[in-house]
């Protein structure tokens, strides 16, 4: 490989919240892992916040160096480059055609985008139809805002694949006056990767009763081997009207903390009312550093380290799962089609040995691998996993878990 995804990068001192413990077990709402300590002789792994702990594609640092040699950081336009690369982008990883300039909007975060779509789409006290698992974000952001969730459990098949419900949905679609709908594309926290055929059906539902989308597709980059992130808006001319769809490159190249992601809209009407209800903060404005960035990132080069990663994450997933099927008995790990996340069922683990979720988190992180309570994504008994680490940690985790908490 050209880049380098194998070497353990020194996160200390560089304000990462990742390797920080106490930043990791204060956010759980497991009061046994805000009780658990990490025991010596253990080096902590990062396995619960979803950033990843490889360096970014050199452009990123390349084009944010070259911006600050000039002097001078007062106010400024949004460049065309930036546009541009966008465009290019989109056409490239997603077979996207007919994108313009004016289709593209700014936005501080996903989550912002969500709550100023929902803002154009609803009064506040609506519901909203979010499948479940459901993402933290999501349910906090909502209810920060005024907004009832009303959730559509996704299915596990006969294949261990999660789906959507379609005859859920529509029955509360149908029945309960719901107005908008988020599609969380690829999925988070399952790694679910919708084929064409599920969001055409999902999107018929929703012209059926009139609902309007907000389609989180941050993860869209992070497809795994034999994977294709299918845009919402492309599977119709209605699915291109109804909804808004939102990106960033913060998840696929870790650029989080510079902030910055975008929307797509090309209904105007929806675009000039979401860009007035994103305005009213009068802070939803772009850093000029993260505009580059954003250049940098998607650049060729971006495009073939992209490409790089998702084989070192596929890779990661392929150990991790056959791992836990191998040595874990009780839990269970549907295999993410995209993201860098395992979501675990400890369930029948659980039972069997006759402890708590909170009892085996805790035993995780003592020795050292910080993962994250799943219930706070509406897995009553499971763990969510980031396997965005080289292969040497991940597998070294995993002989943790075998070892001290599920096998001892």
């Amino acid at each position: 490989m050209k880049y380098d995804f194998t070497s353990i990068l020194d996160r200390s001192g560089s304000d990462a919240i990742a390797v920080n413990v106490d930043s990791a077990l204060r956010f759980s709402p497991s009061a046994g892992m805000r009780a658990a300590q990490v025991r010596d002789g253990f080096p902590v792994i990062p396995m619960w916040i979803a950033d990843m702990n490889f360096p970014t594609v050199p452009t990123v640092q390349e084009a944010i160096i070259r911006r600050t040699e000039h002097p001078a950081f007062g106010y400024f336009r949004t460049v065309q480059d930036y546009y541009d690369a966008i465009i290019r982008w989109q056409e490239t990883r997603n077979g996207v055609t007919g994108l313009a300039a004016e289709h593209i909007g700014y936005e501080n975060g996903v989550l912002g985008g969500v709550i100023s779509a929902l803002n154009v789409f609803c009064s506040k006290g609506d519901k909203v139809l979010v499948h479940s698992p459901t993402y933290i974000g999501f349910t906090n952001s909502l209810g920060n805002n005024g907004y009832r969730i009303v959730h559509s459990p996704l299915k596990l098949d006969e294949h261990g694949v999660w789906r959507m419900d379609f005859a859920d949905m529509e029955e509360k679609l149908r029945t309960q006056k719901i107005h908008a709908a988020i599609l969380c594309s690829p999925h988070n926290p399952t790694g679910r990767v919708w084929e064409r055929w599920e969001l055409e059906q999902a999107m018929e539902l929703y012209r059926k009763y009139d609902v309007y989308v907000v389609s989180d597709e941050i993860w869209s980059d992070l497809t795994l081997a034999d994977y294709r992130h299918i845009p919402t808006q492309s599977v119709s001319e209605d699915a291109r009207q109804r909804t808004v769809a939102l990106y960033a490159p913060s998840k696929t190249f870790n650029l989080a903390g510079l902030v910055g992601s975008y929307h797509i809209i090309y209904n105007r009407w929806i675009r000039e009312r979401v860009a007035k209800e994103s305005s009213l903060s009068h802070y939803n404005s772009m850093n000029v550093l993260s505009m580059y960035a954003l250049i940098g990132a998607y650049q060729d080069e971006g495009q073939q380290w992209l490409d790089e990663l998702r084989q070192v994450l596929t890779g990661n997933v392929d150990f991790a799962c056959g791992y836990i099927q191998q040595h874990f008995p009780g839990v269970k790990a549907a295999k993410p089609q995209g993201t860098y996340m395992l979501f675990l069922d400890c369930t029948g683990w659980c039972a069997q040995h006759g402890k708590t979720i909170d009892e085996l988190e805790a035993a995780g992180v003592e020795v050292g691998v910080l993962w994250q309570d799943g219930r706070a994504f509406h897995g009553p008994c499971h763990i969510r996993m980031n396997l965005a680490l080289p292969r040497s940690r991940v597998e070294e985790a995993f002989q943790r878990l075998d070892q001290y908490v599920f096998n001892a």
